[in-house]
């Protein structure tokens, strides 16, 4: 019992194809914007609402502002997606909207202070992931519906290398909006969630087919808890714990490790006895569903660590070298990583459109090998690297990433069924935003045990140099290197930050202190061991980027649009029909 929307004029339907684009880019960029916009200013946020981040006490803080937002779309995107197959893809986008633009305006007007005003802050930013999360999880199947075949890989490109982009300007509006007032970087969001919100409930229609049914209960709470359970792990192993630099010894990481592994086990195999399952495990039998989703979720990953760790390279080390003050670092740091986001504007569309006469797997593999080759190259650079070569890498790396990500979508939505296209969005989504959620586990934890078998020599003897008491010098140097970390990520001085509670910095003389505290001292002192903890990381990112390129590579043939395929010579085609029929 499917229904369908009433047939319309192709002369309607060609003008409404594109005011769904338009409207559903203009969703998933302030979606994706505000997925990223409190990073760069988070200090201005914590100084607003009177509170030290960097307090011990307030570290749960910290990484909830940083990554709630990502756990949450990570985990709701695909039961969104299925409720928009079931009730209404349009639907679920419009109510997401008016989700999205009342959470935004809450936050802004965050009446509390202290531990108070953060909850209250990070509440309301899981409320607008909620809504955020409707909004991406249903865009590309709203996109897949409304666009022919022929014009469905530049439609899908644009929309998502507008989200990808909005992930890197979300770096520089916030540093932007921060140096105005903390209160303006969710202000922005209001306007543009409440114009949204009344242009899709008056444009919007649904055109795709519809598939009636139950909800999912057992699949939903499973995955939902089970994905909450280990992204949440993950993200608290990079804290300390007992003596050691990280926390994956902690037994509450651990067991939320294991709860989420049985949650998940027990998840797979319910949805495989569940007449009408939340996720499609039949897809994966669509190869390239599986193969697309696989390169999504390891380029994410890779995607994620090179955002953070360019980040606090920037911050860190970089700027201060030329000149740049620890507070004015995060807004230029947005500033020098734009040739990223060039790259993606350039790649994205053009492989889009071109993917829909040649097929997705040339471009999307070839993407994916320049983005392993970028991440060598910044892996060479010095730290105190010349600034053209930097942003012919990043420029690179974006290229990459559009000609990936745009040629990838449309495969994939491509090669599901049509009522199935909520469902395959919110499974896309899921591991997309899955692998940004794991990326700062896994790369943090990377460059923290990089640091920590160098930086405290490094910094003892430094401190010592400065005439810092040997006592103290030892006392900071056995910190754990998350508190540094954090403290560059943040714009901090992060030499400040370690000496402040000592009282140590006033008795010096003021030569010393003045050192101490200059701009040069700490990323003249942690260039060696940055750079042993950056090869790292570029290491691993490339090798994702890699197996993702061989995974891209053996999702089949695509044949160009307009041509009649032979399900016995296109496999993926053979799949994606046999999958039709299951889901009949």
């Amino acid at each position: 019992m499917t229904a369908t929307a009433i047939p319309r004029t192709p002369e309607r339907n060609d003008r409404y194809k594109w005011v769904a684009l338009s409207n559903t880019t203009m969703g998933v960029l302030i979606a994706t914007i505000d997925g990223s916009i409190v990073i760069i200013s988070l200090p201005a946020i914590f100084r607003g609402i009177g509170l030290d981040p960097l307090a011990p006490a307030n570290i749960g803080y910290l990484l909830w502002m940083i990554l709630g937002y990502t756990l949450v779309t990570a985990v709701l995107v695909v039961a969104l997606g299925r409720l928009g197959d079931m009730f209404g893809r349009v639907r679920m986008y419009n109510l997401g909207f008016a989700i999205f633009a009342a959470a935004s305006l809450a936050l802004s007007l965050d009446p509390l202070k202290g531990g108070s005003g953060a909850l209250w802050l990070i509440g309301f930013r899981v409320v607008q992931a909620v809504g955020g999360s409707m909004l991406t999880a249903n865009s590309a199947a709203i996109l897949t519906d409304a666009f022919p075949a022929r014009q469905r890989g530049m439609a899908l490109g644009i929309n998502q290398i507008t989200a990808l982009m909005g992930m890197f300007l979300g770096l520089l509006v916030g540093g932007l909006l921060a140096t105005i007032d903390w209160r303006a970087v969710f202000w922005v969001s209001v306007p543009v969630g409440v114009l949204g919100t009344f242009w899709s409930y008056r444009s919007l229609r649904e055109t795709g087919t519809r598939r009636p049914g139950r909800i999912d209960w057992v699949g939903n709470l499973t995955f939902t808890g089970g994905a909450a359970c280990l992204l949440a792990a993950i993200t608290y192993g990079i804290q300390p714990y007992g003596g050691h630099a990280t926390g994956w010894t902690n037994p509450w990481v651990l067991a939320g490790l294991a709860t989420g592994v049985a949650l998940l086990t027990t998840f797979c195999v319910a949805e495989t006895r569940i007449a009408e399952p939340m996720f499609q495990l039949r897809l994966f039998k669509i190869r390239a569903f599986a193969a697309g989703n696989l390169a999504a979720l390891l380029i994410a990953i890779a995607r994620g660590g090179m955002q953070f760790m360019l980040i606090i390279w920037l911050q860190g080390i970089w700027l201060p070298l030329h000149g740049y003050s620890f507070e004015r670092t995060p807004l230029w740091a947005g500033i020098f990583m734009l040739p990223l986001t060039v790259g993606f504007l350039l790649g994205g569309p053009i492989s889009g459109y071109l993917s829909d006469r040649f097929g997705a797997r040339l471009f999307a593999t070839s993407g994916l090998t320049l983005v392993a080759a970028s991440f060598i190259g910044l892996m060479l650079l010095p730290v105190d690297f010349p600034y053209p070569a930097f942003a012919a890498l990043l420029l690179v790396s974006g290229l990459g990433q559009g000609m990936f990500s745009a040629p990838n979508t449309s495969a994939i939505m491509g090669s599901v069924p049509p009522e199935q296209r909520g469902v395959a969005s919110g499974m896309r989504s899921t591991f997309q935003n899955s692998g940004t959620a794991l990326s700062i586990g896994l790369f943090f934890s990377l460059m923290i045990v990089g640091l920590a078998g160098s930086l405290p020599h490094a910094l003892q003897t430094g401190l010592t140099a400065q005439q810092v008491p040997a006592a103290t010098a030892h006392q900071v140097a056995g910190l754990p290197p998350v508190s540094t970390l954090f403290a560059t990520f943040l714009g901090n001085n992060p030499i400040s930050h370690l000496l402040g509670p000592s009282g140590v910095l006033p008795t010096l003389p003021a030569a010393n202190a003045q050192t101490l505290t200059g701009d040069r001292f700490f990323p003249e002192l942690v260039s060696g061991p940055f750079h042993h903890g950056l090869v790292t990381v570029f290491s691993a990112a490339a090798l994702l980027a890699l197996i993702g390129a061989l995974a891209s590579a053996l999702r089949g043939p695509s044949a160009k649009s307009g041509q009649v395929e032979d399900p016995r010579q296109h496999p993926d085609r053979a799949d994606s029909e046999r999958a039709a029929r299951l889901g009949r």
